[in-house]
């Protein structure tokens, strides 16, 4: 295994191919790890006064991180998985797709991966714009619903408010709309060939690709968080609060 004084002499395209994740790592610290590709990791720290040692160890901690199981998420109170499922939108808006944002507006692969490209700039940002505009609408909706239904079954909410639940469209209506916005990325699947690296690419297209995979993976487990395990218990929540208040209405 390299010493870390190893790794900071190795160029950028040498460790970002050994870890794909580096390149996520350095864009985190602001730096585009396809401008210096030829550079040392030890270089780019120094010009963008960052310890080489902490980006390092930044690497690692990231390797360390564990992602709760779906059966360790359906164990806990709905509240929980929103709140996670809420953490995930925010890694999402602020970190992945900024990334590769970044990657698509930003590498150059010279004339054999022009088009592929120029299709990619053009795509990309549509895809970025509706799946934000999907998770808004998610946590207008469903996770407010969620949160109302909470509301009357802990006794916050008075009787006359709680009733316009009666009103709304049932959170099934809700989870049949969400199976069929699923497959967000059916698109950039078509255009990259399902991710199909030709061996010959350039390093930042082989990350590009990898990141766009990673992402697709990452948004299918999400999916499946929702549609088998949040809108279940929603669902139930659901039943439950307007039995409650059917009960509440009949004594009155």
């Amino acid at each position: 295994m390299l010493s870390s004084e190893n790794k900071h002499k190795k160029s950028i395209a040498e460790l970002v191919s050994e870890n794909y994740t580096l390149a996520e790592v350095l864009h985190y610290f602001g730096i585009s790890f396809f401008r210096y590709e030829k550079y040392s990791l030890e270089e780019v720290c120094h010009q963008y006064k960052v310890n080489p040692a902490q980006v390092i160890t930044e690497l690692e901690q990231w390797a360390d991180r564990r992602e709760p199981t779906t059966d360790e998420l359906y164990l806990h109170p709905i509240e929980v998985m929103v709140s996670y499922l809420k953490k995930k939108h925010r890694f999402f808006v602020r970190q992945a797709l900024p990334f590769l944002s970044s990657i698509v507006e930003g590498i150059e692969l010279g004339a054999a991966y022009k088009d592929l490209i120029t299709d990619l700039r053009l795509m990309f940002p549509l895809f970025v714009d509706d799946f934000i505009h999907h998770i808004h609408e998610e946590e207008n909706t469903l996770f407010n619903r969620v949160s109302m239904l909470q509301d009357f079954d802990r006794g916050v909410l008075p009787l006359f408010q709680s009733v316009e639940v009666f009103s709304l469209p049932p959170i099934s209506d809700m989870a049949a709309a969400h199976e069929g916005h699923d497959d967000e990325m059916v698109g950039i699947r078509k255009l990259t060939d399902d991710y199909k690296i030709p061996g010959e690419a350039p390093v930042a297209m082989r990350i590009l690709f990898y990141e766009l995979q990673q992402l697709e993976k990452e948004l299918i487990i999400h999916a499946k968080i929702e549609n088998d395990l949040l809108f279940p218990k929603a669902i139930e929540l659901e039943k439950e609060v307007k039995r409650k208040i059917s009960l509440q209405i009949k004594n009155n």
